[in-house]
């Protein structure tokens, strides 16, 4: 088992291997193709982002409205597929975790090798579980997209599973 926490040191991502339980811990965004849209839109017309990629991660998920106790409801993944038209792009820009659930073209598994980034796959039928870990969320931008939005999340013991390592060795 190996702890992530974020932002994270680039070095940190070297020693996690395909397989590895990796357990995340701090500062996690969330978003989904809509952000993804826009972030590359951002970087496309050079204009900045509403957080700096490099030391980051996003969480594919979908989240459920609040729930009492909780800072958020049902918190699990959504598909990843649905980001791989954006990601390399966010790749090349310092992104370098990925957190969601399921396959990755080639196109995005190429730029992870590439770009020494990492794939983390969450585990579908979790939510519950994940929305535990979470200590806050906040709307970061792009409220207009209601569930869709950008958000901030700080986790503790965030359960994943290295999919894709930096190197590009995968499970």
């Amino acid at each position: 088992m190996v702890t992530l926490n974020l932002p994270f040191i680039e070095e940190e991502l070297e020693k996690i291997n395909a397989g590895d339980q990796v357990m995340l811990s701090g500062t996690l965004y969330v978003g989904r193709d809509q952000v993804h849209k826009r972030l590359t839109a951002a970087i496309e017309g050079g204009e900045s982002l509403p957080f700096e990629l490099n030391g980051n991660g996003i969480y594919y998920m979908g989240p459920s409205p609040k729930v009492e106790g909780f800072a958020l409801g049902s918190a699990g993944p959504t598909t990843s597929a649905r980001m791989d038209p954006f990601s390399p792009l966010l790749l090349k820009h310092g992104l370098r975790v990925m957190v969601g659930k399921g396959p990755r073209s080639a196109e995005v598994l190429s730029a992870i090798k590439e770009y020494k980034g990492l794939y983390l796959q969450a585990f579908g039928g979790c939510g519950a579980l994940y929305s535990s870990c979470i200590l806050s969320s906040e709307v970061l931008c792009y409220p207009d997209l209601g569930p869709e939005a950008l958000l901030k999340l700080e986790v503790k013991n965030m359960p994943t599973i290295c999919i894709v390592d930096s190197r590009g060795n995968k499970i």
